[in-house]
């Protein structure tokens, strides 16, 4: 789209929130909800996106980091029309078209921006000044009308609080989605007044004064109420968490994903998932997460910021945070995988394994009952149930490193830092804590000892 610029209004407090946090960063499928008109808007290649920001104004700077966008602060929140007139500063030279989103809309489409920007353009010399999305409500109690004449065609927006009894019965209501021309905007923002109950600058008004300088204004009425409604409380953002979570479950059975039960999960904006994986209900997808194809993830598994690769199982209730699995892993049922840890082809992490920043080679099986810390592990070692290693002294954390084809009997410690050396053999109940040469048994057991008689000893004593 040539010469076209944008204003996104995100300096609201938002307190029907009940939030010390910026209304616009509360999230919806794991991104900050303003982070989605900024995505549209690039989506449809606007040359540039000011942000008008206010309360918590920092913290929304470095929520969208290095976004490609600029920022403009409302020192004093003084209405829609003010916060415009702030966005227009950092607009200086621009000229073309102006799109004006709110914050607060996270399922705005650029499908629906462009519908948008397809009435603007139409008309040829009669093209519109201004043109804005509408929506039809049962309840439209709380937003601003849109009034037509008999003909159909906009005269105003009235503000709810400002509304006749008669204007109240109106159900078409204003989104606050616009698209200007800059110079309308320029030469008319600055004549809004305060007239109103709440005192403010209004940019709605911006209808009433374009239609009374004979300037055409259009309006794309959208079937899809949800889409472009403001997100104001908790209730709404509940609401549009799960139309986002429909929209991005329905994009992925589209792919060749197979989803079990979308309404029970849950699956952020952004992650990738490949054909024919199978997600069980309760599975939470979360962050950059990268799922390869055929994999399976079971029931009520957590996987955040991970990658899994192609034809890897995860059982049920699994948790994996910033970690990298293989092809061809198995993990869980109720395994851990901590951050920082790399799983290789073929690995196996049974039930109740947890594994904190470590490496395992192709092949390594740790199948039950274990905590693997600070350790590399080569291929095809074998990991006994009951294995710990021990990484911290109460001041340091210290490697343990066990190389190919070693193998760790059940109820083994080791004391790092240690070294396990290729084939050797830790026999079970053994704690180690010299390195072991390649190829040999090390053994730390103390010597068996059979009692005879012991029991009925015992017995006899309890009787007395």
């Amino acid at each position: 789209m040539k010469n076209l610029s944008a204003i996104i209004l995100a300096a609201g407090k938002g307190t029907r929130m009940k939030s010390a946090r910026p209304k616009v960063l509360h999230e919806v499928a794991g991104l900050p909800m303003l982070s989605y008109p900024v995505r549209a808007l690039k989506a449809l290649k606007a040359e540039k996106i000011v942000i008008v920001i206010g309360h918590g104004a920092q913290s929304v700077k470095d929520a969208l980091g290095d976004a490609g966008v600029s920022f403009v602060v409302q020192e004093e929140q003084l209405g829609t029309g003010h916060a415009v007139i702030c966005g227009m500063k950092g607009l200086k030279g621009a000229g073309g078209d102006v799109v004006i989103l709110s914050g607060d809309v996270p399922l705005l489409t650029p499908q629906t921006i462009k519908g948008l920007l397809k009435i603007h353009s139409s008309g040829g010399k009669n093209r519109p000044t201004l043109s804005l999305i509408t929506a039809l409500l049962e309840d439209p109690s709380g937003y601003g009308r849109v009034v037509r004449d008999v003909h159909g065609r906009i005269t105003s927006i009235v503000e709810d609080k400002d509304c006749t009894p008669a204007q109240k019965e109106i159900n078409e209501i204003n989104t606050g989605i616009y698209c200007a021309d800059s110079g309308f905007l320029r030469d008319n923002l600055k004549k809004i007044g305060r007239g109103n109950k709440q005192g403010e600058y209004y940019l709605p008004d911006l209808v009433s004064l374009a239609v009374s300088q004979s300037m055409r204004v259009a309006a794309m009425t959208h079937a899809d109420a949800t889409e472009v409604m403001g997100v104001n409380n908790r209730v709404e953002l509940a609401r549009a968490n799960s139309a986002m979570k429909e929209r991005i479950a329905t994009d992925l059975m589209y792919s060749g994903v197979t989803i079990i039960d979308p309404a029970n999960t849950y699956i952020d904006s952004g992650v990738k998932v490949g054909q024919d994986t199978v997600i069980y209900p309760g599975v939470h997808l979360i962050g950059d997460t990268v799922v390869g194809k055929d994999c399976i993830v079971e029931d009520g598994c957590r996987i955040e910021g991970s990658s899994i690769g192609d034809g890897s199982v995860i059982k049920s209730y699994s948790v994996i945070e910033s970690a990298e699995a293989g092809r061809d892993v198995v993990i869980g049922p109720f395994a851990r995988i901590r951050p920082g840890s790399v799983l290789g082809e073929g690995v196996r992490v049974g039930n109740f394994v947890e594994v904190k920043k470590t490496r395992m080679g192709k092949g390594t099986k740790a199948n039950h009952l274990s905590y693997l810390g600070d350790s590399l592990i080569g291929a095809g070692v074998n990991i006994g149930a009951g294995t710990i290693t021990c990484n911290y002294d109460g001041v340091h954390k210290h490697t343990t490193i066990i190389e190919d084809g070693a193998f760790i009997g059940s109820d083994s410690q080791l004391v790092a830092p240690v070294r396990v050396g290729k084939n050797a053999y830790v026999g079970s109940g053994t704690t180690v804590t010299k390195d072991v040469p390649p190829g040999s048994l090390v053994i730390t057991r103390t010597k068996e000892r059979v009692i005879e008689g012991w029991g009925e000893k015992k017995k006899a004593e309890k009787k007395k």
